[in-house]
């Protein structure tokens, strides 16, 4: 039976195409008729970072694409390898590589096992042929349509900036990484330590949202996960930059509301994305210069 919709949403660019993409993995709200949770879906949607593809609907308007998966994070994670499998979760023997990551243990990785606060998402173990499914039909088109994306956009403009887009909640659970009550910052961003694009890019971004009256980290507490990874090359034009956004500053995290500080959040990005889109395009201008003109 085919799925009623599909697994991801691309919204081309409506201006001059600039050498800029945008995408949210973690705001779909579909939870698929086969997920088989025992929790609610409104417990799940704890996890899902609300309204970041609506924060960065403007994007189009920039000459920028977005691109936004439409399933639900826990039913299985679009910004994890396909590596980052829960042996714990399967029922028989996995037939391929395991990454064992830390994400994988604390059971939040491809599909997840337990939500934030330890429960267990689950009441049985998910067959071979289920993870195959979610991973097929699922998590590697929205992967391989933002690997077109990005590889097109390099092969119009000579270079490519990527930027990918997340909320967290604002203290950390008891699965968290960065220790359970641990207060977040209202932004971080995140190039793994530097590797995954121009210091010059996370400086501009980082500069632009200080700018706005935000507090902002770079790499503390998320250095960026699996498609800032496997997605850049910097020494080859291919930048790619996470921001995570503190969820208090838009919306009530028990209710899932937006609150007062949306519109302000949304006319603060829609800033960021415009001056982010001019410096892409004067990237892709430089980049086409012959190396003496650009001296």
């Amino acid at each position: 039976m085919p799925d009623p919709m599909p697994p991801f949403r691309l919204h081309a660019a409506r201006a001059t195409p600039a050498p800029l993409v945008f995408d949210s993995p973690h705001s779909g709200s579909w939870f698929p008729d086969d997920f088989g949770h025992c929790v609610t879906e409104g417990e799940l949607r704890s996890a899902e970072d609300c309204y970041i593809h609506e924060l960065y609907a403007s994007a189009p308007l920039h000459g920028a694409a977005l691109l936004e998966a439409t399933f639900a994070r826990t039913y299985v994670d679009a910004n994890r390898s396909e590596a980052d499998v829960d042996p714990e979760l399967i029922d028989g023997d996995w037939p391929h590589p395991v990454a064992g990551t830390l994400k994988g243990r604390l059971g939040q990785s491809l599909v997840w096992r337990n939500l934030s606060d330890g429960r267990p998402i689950y009441a049985r173990k998910l067959s071979v042929a289920e993870m195959m499914r979610r991973i097929e039909r699922f998590l590697r088109p929205y992967q391989h349509a933002l690997r077109a994306l990005l590889d097109d956009t390099h092969a119009r403009h000579g270079v490519v900036y990527h930027v990918n887009c997340h909320s967290m909640q604002s203290v950390g659970g008891k699965m968290s990484q960065d220790g359970p009550g641990t207060r977040r910052p209202q932004i971080v961003l995140g190039d793994r330590d530097g590797t995954t694009c121009s210091p010059e890019f996370t400086a501009l971004v980082r500069d632009a949202l200080v700018e706005a009256g935000y507090e902002v980290r770079v790499n503390d507490p998320y250095k960026g996960v699996e498609l800032v990874r496997a997605f850049s090359a910097p020494h080859a034009g291919r930048h790619s930059l996470q921001i995570e956004i503190n969820r208090s500053l838009y919306m009530d995290e028990r209710t899932l509301r937006k609150n007062e500080g949306y519109e302000r959040l949304l006319a603060d990005l829609e800033r960021l994305i415009a001056r982010v889109a001019q410096y892409a395009h004067t990237r892709a201008r430089d980049e086409s210069l012959p190396a003496r003109t650009r001296g």
